[in-house]
């Protein structure tokens, strides 16, 4: 699909030294193709490898532990007061 692309811009670009509107489309290509390029934006642009889903599945994932935490954090808080009013009954 690059190559593809790639080709379409090189012919536009050469189309171009006939009339410029096809320099504007050669342009208006590449932009399309870099700023909307690939799966969830992340497009050729962006060199350094990263990938906007992994950020999203990581946020996910953290937000479900997190929710996780919260419940289950309650419910022994809760068991461990009763434990703890059990021994001081037992002790006392």
């Amino acid at each position: 699909m690059f190559a593809l692309l790639l080709v379409l811009t090189v012919v536009l670009f050469g189309l171009g030294f006939l009339h410029p509107f096809w320099w504007v489309a050669a342009a208006v290509l590449l932009f399309g193709v870099t700023r909307y390029g690939r799966d969830r934006g992340g497009g050729w642009i962006r060199g350094d490898g990263s990938d906007l889903g992994d950020y999203q599945d990581y946020r996910e994932r953290r937000d479900r532990q997190d929710r996780w935490d919260r419940r289950y954090s309650r419910q022994n808080r809760a068991r461990w007061r009763r434990e703890d009013r059990r021994d001081d009954e037992h002790r006392g």
